[in-house]
């Protein structure tokens, strides 16, 4: 196929009425959906019914979507910059073109520093199979997904305990009796399936325990809330799992059988006891022994989430970890109201989807920021992103000359945005990959527009659960403007740069049909339901059949993996001093209606979404002469100074405030959202290279801001 014919779906443009199942794409979460099409329009948008979990349900987002589909701001053609990177200066280019200007630079990079000199990041999830191959393709071991800025340190955590990520544990919230949270905020940073069952699972009468210096909307539906000092979560565990084992309150049977490194884990919390907690945490010891003695009696159905949030401080690794550790003291492992562990195919005696990327010779080359090799606790899966940016200002362990962002905007996702900014000046290219322009997409080299998921069908994704899933996005609807699919351009590339059989697919149904070989399904099923379930119901495994991808087959609270990376299995406790003065630790999030960055240049998601403020402790806020509703200056260090309106609250802990995230974005053709709001990643100033060094993922709320009343502030300039 001529890179001058669009690709498209059988079926796409045809009158009359008709329904199409797909996969939303209006945030990372990718529910089940289904898409009522009249006359090559999209008409009606809900979710997949043949999902009982889902049912017709989307969330706002999910329901913007059609607003989203014939909105005219966004990429329409291929651009290239004719200016320098960030100044707006673009000319419209052919797909011929582009393509050939990038596999040239490509073939470029290649000769100055090898393959390896070649690196792409996207937002990971159900079709990275698709970048994954493509990397391979072109020789290079460097793929990244966005994790070290949101699920990294917990990820790595759940490895070094279980083999496998924290998202092989399926939280069975329908037969649970406790619920316990550590600033996952279901209820607002919301899975439509998750939300649903949380909710309902209240209603039956389920407690939840909610921890966080912030009372967020799913703190307002929890049963007992402990608002914690910013970043001290690890000291509360420590002290929870001291007095689990002083009560006795965990499955002897369990762990005995299953958990390996008692020893280890009892010499770590011998004095770490409630009152130790206390003035690291806030949370009265009486009040913790009370919890213990609570959940003592509803174990095993007692789940721990292991926490996103909690995720992104310099010891947030082992807040997971000792999170994790208290599920397996529950001995909630494969049992009702407790964690599922997800299967794949081959456990129902089904066949995984054929991966593309066995089509592709293995790369030998390490990984540039030491992912399992020099950092043997950082699952070279995922990579660490921050460590990609180190290489490309030193060069070291080596240079990188590309970079392609694939659907992820560093700029806007990664801490620091100027520091981001100075890495990608060293490369020879820059490309985006997008359905919108995004922060990193205006300071490119190279915009392709990707049609949007309701113009293009992506690889079908293999989903392990509780009963593992094949679940595929569809084509819709005709593309708008001059857009094309992802795999169609890792495709074209890849033709243009020699390295076609990878991807060498004539058409996605084509496609399609290799992910399916052998599976005994086929494209037509799969398009009669959009997801297919690969056993009738779950099935949980015996205790006989019950063990873990560690090297010893247990439960390992003495890490091997961190035993080869030389860190501890339980550092101390690093404490911290209380933010003074005009100086407090920045905490960020996100409401319903927003999905990070993406989201405010919508023109329904706009229209409805809140309006930042800094939320702000009274006891903090007086002495300052801060009022609610009063215009504040809040300043990170750098030169990015924001402003924006006080919420003053006793809602947010005194040593921290709180701002949502993925406002103050400066695309100018992005006029809804241009302008608009406080950019938190531009206040966390210097954090670009600062990281949980078991973990990877960026010490993002250890932030220091400084808040001033904006009018006395104006006064000090003038």
């Amino acid at each position: 196929m001529s890179s001058k014919m669009a690709p498209n779906v059988r079926g796409v443009g045809a009158p009359g009425k008709r329904t199409v199942y797909s996969m939303c794409g209006m945030c990372a979460v990718r529910c089940p959906m289904e898409v009522t099409v009249e006359d090559g329009r999209v008409s009606w948008l809900q979710g997949n019914t043949h999902d009982k979990a889902i049912g017709a349900s989307l969330c706002a987002k999910g329901a913007a979507g059609i607003a989203f589909e014939y909105d005219d701001q966004r990429p329409q053609t291929p651009l290239i910059r004719s200016g320098p990177r960030g100044a707006g200066q673009w000319r419209r280019a052919s797909w011929d073109e582009a393509l050939d200007y990038i596999a040239d630079k490509l073939k470029d990079s290649v000769e100055a520093f090898g393959p390896r000199g070649i690196a792409l990041s996207d937002r990971g999830g159900a079709f990275n199979d698709l970048a994954r191959t493509f990397v391979k393709a072109l020789g290079s071991p460097n793929y990244f997904n966005h994790d070290a800025t949101c699920g990294g340190n917990v990820h790595n955590a759940a490895r070094s305990i279980f083999g496998f990520s924290h998202s092989g544990l399926v939280p069975d919230f329908k037969n649970a009796k406790h619920l316990v949270l550590y600033g996952r905020n279901i209820v607002e940073s919301l899975m439509v399936k998750e939300v649903k069952a949380f909710m309902a699972a209240m209603a039956g009468g389920m407690r939840c325990t909610y921890i966080d210096p912030r009372a967020s909307a799913t703190a307002a539906k929890a049963t007992r809330f402990w608002q914690v000092r910013p970043n001290s979560d690890y000291a509360l565990n420590l002290a929870l799992i001291h007095e689990v084992l002083k009560q006795g309150a965990y499955d002897k049977a369990f762990v005995e059988r299953f958990v390996s490194g008692m020893d280890v884990l009892r010499a770590a919390v011998q004095d770490t006891t409630p009152e130790w907690q206390e003035p690291h945490t806030g949370v009265p010891a009486g009040e913790l022994r009370d919890f213990v003695k609570e959940i003592a009696g509803q174990m095993p159905h007692v789940i721990f989430n292991p926490g996103w949030m909690t995720a992104r401080h310099k010891q947030s690794f082992y807040v997971s970890r000792t999170a994790l550790i208290l599920n397996a003291l529950m001995g909630n492992l494969e049992t009702p109201g407790g964690f599922i562990i997800a299967k794949r195919p081959e456990y129902y005696g089904r066949k995984s989807l054929k991966p593309l990327a066995g089509r592709v010779p293995a790369v030998t080359e390490p990984r540039v920021d030491g992912a399992g090799t020099t950092h043997p606790t950082w699952d070279p899966a995922i990579g660490m992103l921050h460590q990609l940016f180190a290489a490309m200002e030193t060069s070291k362990p080596y240079a990188i000359g590309a970079y392609i962002a694939y659907r992820h905007d560093p700029i806007t996702a990664m801490p620091d945005a100027e520091a981001v900014k100075r890495a990608l000046d060293k490369l020879k290219l820059l490309v985006s990959i997008d359905v919108r322009y995004s922060e990193t997409g205006w300071y490119s080299d190279v915009i392709l527009p990707e049609s949007t998921y309701l113009e293009r069908a992506n690889i079908l994704a293999g989903l392990p659960g509780p009963v593992p899933v094949y679940a595929m996005r569809d084509q819709a609807i005709a593309p708008r403007f001059d857009s094309r699919p992802a795999w169609w351009i890792f495709r074209e590339i890849l033709r243009r740069t020699g390295e076609k059989e990878a991807l060498d697919f004539e058409s996605i149904e084509e496609l399609w049909n290799y992910q399916l070989e052998g599976t005994g399904v086929t494209v037509a099923e799969m398009r009669e339901s959009g997801v297919v379930g690969l056993a009738p119901a779950p099935k949980l495994a015996t205790r006989d059949q019950l063990k873990f991808r560690t090297p010893s087959g247990k439960i390992e609270i003495d890490s091997d993996l961190l035993k080869k990376a030389g860190l501890s299995a339980f550092p101390p406790y690093a404490a911290r001093a209380a933010p003074t003065g005009d100086r407090f630790t920045l905490l960020f999030g996100r409401p319903p209606t927003l999905a990070h960055g993406q989201s405010l240049n919508n023109p329904i998601l706009r229209e409805i979404a809140p309006e930042q403020l800094l939320w702000i402790h009274p006891e903090r806020a007086g002495p300052l002469g801060i009022r609610d509703g009063d215009e504040v200056e809040v300043s990170g260090g750098g030169a990015y100074v924001g402003r924006l309106k006080a919420k003053v609250t006793p809602w947010i802990h005194r040593e921290a405030v709180f701002m949502l995230h993925g406002y103050g974005a400066q695309v100018p053709l992005a006029t809804r959202a241009l302008g608009v709001g406080v950019a938190d990643q531009r206040l966390q100033h210097g954090k670009l290279y600062e990281f949980d060094p078991a973990g990877g993922g960026n010490a993002l709320t250890e932030t220091i801001v400084r808040i001033k009343p904006a009018a006395a502030a104006a006064g000090a300039r003038t």
